[in-house]
């Protein structure tokens, strides 16, 4: 009889990461030399394997800049899009407002040219305390189902986008998490 994991990938951190700024194209928003990016080992993936994404942190504005959220992966550095929900319009002189965004993704086919299908939602804060409806993401049904390479190395980040680069136009993130089912 096979057993079943369902386990949380390291590395595990215990403070927030740096504030991000002066962007305005996707990028991850989480790995430095202190917080490296989590990574799903090669092979381990196999045919129905999942994969959650949970990232939460807080922003701050000037103006009223867009701001989408999402999430990339890739070997080393993650660098390619896995999804993104389209950006919203933010409150002017948000200050540490939270933002939150998770998905799920399943393994379709496994091997280097394998696929991934999935989906996920995200939110910000339009007060400390309140938030914005969910944005689905991708944005797109056809950008559901990626092409994903299991048998390499894969780091996952969170990822943003400002619509106006700024220094008071920030992100960071407070907890990332990537859990794997196989």
């Amino acid at each position: 009889m096979r057993t079943y994991y369902w386990a949380s990938v390291p590395p595990f951190k215990d403070a927030s990461g740096a504030a991000f700024n002066t962007f305005t194209t996707f990028q991850q928003i989480y790995q430095s030399t202190t917080m490296p990016c989590p990574v799903i080992p090669a092979n381990l993936l196999e045919n129905g394997s999942e994969i959650k994404l949970t990232a939460d942190g807080e922003f701050s504005t000037t103006g009223t800049p867009t701001l989408g959220l999402g999430f990339i992966y890739g070997a080393a550095t993650p660098l390619t899009t896995l999804a993104v929900g389209t950006p919203l319009l933010t409150i002017t002189g948000a200050t540490s407002w939270p933002w939150h965004a998770e998905g799920v993704w399943r393994v379709r086919e496994p091997g280097s040219a394998g696929t991934l299908q999935g989906a996920g939602w995200w939110m910000i804060g339009i007060s400390l305390t309140t938030f914005s409806a969910q944005q689905a993401m991708p944005a797109t049904s056809a950008l559901r189902t990626i092409t994903f390479d299991t048998t390499a190395n894969n780091a996952f980040a969170p990822g943003a986008v400002w619509g106006t680069s700024s220094v008071s136009n920030t992100i960071k993130v407070d907890r990332f998490t990537v859990t794997v089912v196989t």
